[in-house]
């Protein structure tokens, strides 16, 4: 597995994967930090067209990424993992939604867990989904980082064709 690291807005991204895929999108503060494995071999070039797009985003010019991802999953996260990557750029979801999105209307605290443990935070948006009264929940990089996505996004949303 090849890394790298960018600066963004919500801190440092560690970006992991092969040559061909990106696997891992991790934080460097929140319940869900995470660096690289000892294992793992710093290799930059895989991740150019990653880390322009995560720039683009956060400059609030793309709302869709377009990088080939191949996240660990079972079956049932990455139904859920696809159904995230449904969630219009600027809109939320509940977990609930995404249960009856999947077909799975009491999955609503699986759909929690999967949502939870998704490898790809930010390209595969996890953070559009809150809880069903409006609020803000968990988050891997910290509700602070979720609520700098949301608020980037409301204040993009409509503006960009990407």
């Amino acid at each position: 597995m090849f890394y790298s690291y960018m600066d963004s807005p919500i801190g440092r991204l560690l970006l992991a994967g092969d040559q061909h895929s990106l696997k891992v999108v991790g934080f460097s503060s929140g319940k869900l930090a995470r660096g690289a494995d000892p294992d793992w071999e710093r290799f930059d070039e895989p991740f150019r067209k990653t880390r322009a797009q995560l720039e683009q985003y956060f400059a609030g010019e793309r709302k869709v990424f377009d990088v080939d991802l191949n996240p660990d999953a079972t079956p049932f996260q990455a139904s859920v993992l696809a159904a995230l990557r449904e969630i219009p750029y600027g809109e939320t979801r509940s977990y609930r939604d995404i249960a009856e999105q999947i077909g799975n209307p009491k999955a609503v605290r699986a759909v929690g867990s999967a949502n939870g443990s998704n490898p790809i935070p930010i390209i595969i948006p996890c953070h559009r989904v809150i809880g069903s009264d409006g609020t803000l929940t968990g988050f891997g990089g910290g509700l602070d980082s979720k609520r700098f996505l949301l608020d980037l996004e409301t204040r993009h949303s409509g503006l960009f064709g990407n």
